[in-house]
């Protein structure tokens, strides 16, 4: 075996679909992957101004990012969606980012099966849906073994359980119990991963000092910043060795206990 035999042979950026791109950490996952030479396709529910201006910002060398709406609690919208990327990314799509979700607040005490149901719509059918489409995709084109990747942003609170967002944690729950049963099912041509960010963005009900407290109160003295779940994720596009694991880039907040959710607490 020679040296060269040893260098990685990673595929080279190619187009992505990253859903929910418009705004917060799926923006941060489109600009990293644009300014690392991926076309990008911009998903939001709408195509307002957040929308156009992650797309401009994701453009480069006068190729466009375009912008694609659709509501993925909409299943005819969801099943139409890669073939609209496909269409505007000149016929060939290699990757997509599940980084769009549902988050709202229930406990046991409130729980109810039609916010489940929401949630799992958006945030378990919806990208399990765009890895099918993908795989279909690919095995038309006749794309060789491990061409194509379906990245699942997960969240480290799956490995840190709290009572805080039931539904939205089941749904995500869910969501990493299919990464090894697609992983299977669609090999070899798409490799499926997990992304588990921990604390990475504030929420709305989150003053800037309060993150920046919880922030610290990991292992490594900080949890993930939005370029370390980016680098996380463009990882797992362009190493054709990973598929069917869920990576954790949470700075070790998942080996701490918290009673509740970063956001009530």
């Amino acid at each position: 075996m020679t040296p060269e035999t040893l260098q990685p042979h990673n595929p080279a950026p190619g187009a992505v679909l990253v859903t929910g791109a418009a705004r917060r950490l799926g923006r941060c996952i489109a600009l990293a992957l644009a300014q690392a030479g991926w076309r990008v396709a911009v998903h939001a529910r709408q195509a307002d101004a957040d929308a156009q201006s992650a797309a401009a910002a994701c453009a480069r060398n006068g190729v466009p990012a375009p912008v694609l709406e659709a509501d993925l609690a909409d299943e005819t919208a969801v099943r139409a969606l890669l073939p609209r990327v496909v269409a505007a990314m000149g016929g060939a799509v290699d990757a997509v980012v599940n980084s769009a979700a549902m988050f709202e607040f229930d406990c046991a005490t409130n729980f109810s099966p039609a916010l489940l149901a929401r949630h799992l719509q958006t945030n378990t059918a919806a990208p399990l849906l765009l890895a099918q489409a993908l795989a279909a995709h690919l095995a038309e084109r006749g794309a060789p073994p491990a061409s194509g990747c379906v990245v699942h942003l997960l969240d480290q609170q799956l490995f840190n359980p709290n009572p805080d967002f039931l539904s939205y944690t089941l749904s995500k729950a869910a969501l990493h119990a299919a990464v090894p049963m697609q992983a299977l099912a669609l090999a070899p041509t798409v490799r499926v991963v997990g992304v588990a960010p921990g604390l990475t963005l504030p929420g709305h009900q989150m003053s800037a000092a309060r993150f920046a407290e919880l922030h610290t109160q990991s292992p490594l003295g900080r949890a993930s910043s939005p370029q370390d779940v980016a680098a996380a994720v463009r990882f797992a596009l362009e190493n054709r060795s990973i598929t069917g694991s869920t990576l954790l880039v949470d700075g070790g907040q998942r080996l701490m206990h918290f009673a509740r959710d970063f956001s009530m607490m």
